[in-house]
């Protein structure tokens, strides 16, 4: 896939540092692959299971769905020290941070890692502040002894239940010192902070609490997740309402989305936490086994696909995996959004392109200068998760090159410079 400026990846696979190896990433995708022919193994098969109509959309969707997995199944992955590590003593903690940096670098030495990598270590709150840095400095400096000094490419500290700005500011200064320590460039160490408290939302004052936070991050920040299940669970929450579509959430992505536009720092949904994962697990399942398991993950999968399509709809463009099996639904959800959309937002494209010095009309839509920009940003992140191909591109009316200016103002006055 070629890639465009300033790709945002479409999904995060959370792992367990215990269980993180350099060959992981190949692991998920063989996995991921498997379930994929075994529970969707033909077009009627993935229709049936994400109630889709069985027709030329599903089965482009299906096809790009099945390369997907196969020449990119991760695009970013985060080894988990917080909630899919556990409680563990500070010598196990301590171990693991060595052993993930060995197993990092051989990743990066076997050319395995996917496009964005990282770590998610403790919140930089209370009685884990100091752990938090621990692990963080344990493992870089072990990973740099092992690569000369260098970084996984796109790599990112995420730092979980972050709530004040004053935080962001302790956390910012410390990893100043740890670059002057480890003799990296100052600024090198990007990381992503985790809405998953009211307090991140809004602060103590009544204040929007991101844009004071997002300025503490002196421009390390370059992303915010939205953590669902720890919102929701300190809002008093019952579990069977702690869902992604919860009108809570819904408000927290809103004030996300008003508070931290124009910063650059990229937002992400949160994860879906049923596995889809069935009740038999022997590799060698009867007729009625693999139905019944047939049930369990179709189930799982659409609830997945649900989660995910909300979250499109509301302009986040990311989210979380937390198995390989529930990156069949990510993949079939973002591409079944954009190749949908596809035809009506070519033709709405073309024909403001051509018109491009007055507005238009398409059926009975008024498109104007940010509907232009709108159209192109939905062209843009098609391409790069692979939803869109260079053909269809160009059927609206583009370039490769106009895409890679992102700007629809920077195109039309290209366009009427090269008239000129």
């Amino acid at each position: 896939m070629n890639e465009l400026l300033s790709r945002q990846p479409i999904h995060v696979v959370y792992g367990g540092a215990q269980l993180f190896q350099a060959g992981t990433f190949v692991k998920i995708g063989e996995l991921a692959r498997k379930t994929f022919e075994l529970y969707a193994g033909d077009v009627s098969e993935f229709a049936a299971a994400f109630e889709l109509v069985k027709n030329e959309i599903t089965s482009i969707v299906y096809e790009r769905v099945k390369a997907k997995l196969k020449n990119e199944p991760v695009e970013d992955y985060r080894i988990d020290f917080e909630d899919g590590f556990g409680y563990r003593t500070d010598a196990e903690e301590d171990e693991a941070a060595i052993i993930c940096a060995k197993e990092t670098a051989l990743a990066m030495d076997g050319k395995l890692l996917p496009e964005y990598f990282g770590i998610r270590v403790k919140p930089y709150s209370g009685e884990f502040v100091e752990r938090s840095f621990r692990t963080l400095s344990i493992y870089l400096r072990e990973l740099l002894s092992l690569t000369s000094g260098e970084l996984p490419k796109n790599f990112l500290i995420t730092f979980p239940k972050i709530e004040t700005a004053e935080q962001v500011d302790a956390l910012t200064a410390d990893l100043s010192n740890l670059e002057k320590i480890l003799s990296l460039t100052e600024g090198c160490l990007h990381i992503e902070i985790m809405v998953e408290t009211t307090k991140s939302l809004l602060n103590q004052q009544g204040q929007f609490a991101l844009p004071l936070i997002a300025k503490a991050g002196n421009g390390r920040i370059r992303a915010a997740h939205f953590g669902a299940f720890d919102y929701t669970a300190e809002l008093g929450i019952i579990a069977k309402y702690q869902t992604l579509q919860h009108q809570s959430c819904n408000f927290a992505r809103n004030i996300m989305k008003v508070s931290l536009e124009g910063t650059g720092i990229r937002l992400s949904d949160g994860a879906t936490n049923v596995m889809p994962i069935g009740p038999h697990r022997s590799e060698f399942l009867s007729k009625d086994e693999l139905d019944a398991n047939r049930a369990v993950v179709h189930r799982a999968w659409k609830l997945h696909f649900d989660n995910i399509t909300h979250s499109l709809q509301n302009g986040f463009y990311q989210g979380w995996d937390l198995h390989p099996s529930q990156l069949i639904p990510r993949y079939a959800a973002t591409y079944s959004f954009f190749i949908e959309n596809l035809q009506e937002s070519s033709e709405r494209l073309s024909n403001f392109l051509a018109r491009a010095a007055r507005s238009t009309m398409h059926t009975n839509v008024f498109d104007d200068a940010a509907s232009g920009q709108g159209l192109l940003n939905f062209f843009i992140r098609g391409y790069n998760c692979g939803a869109i191909n260079e053909d269809e591109i160009l059927n609206a009316g583009l370039t490769i090159e106009e895409l890679r200016l992102r700007s629809f103002s920077k195109i039309i006055r290209s366009r009427k410079d090269n008239k000129n």
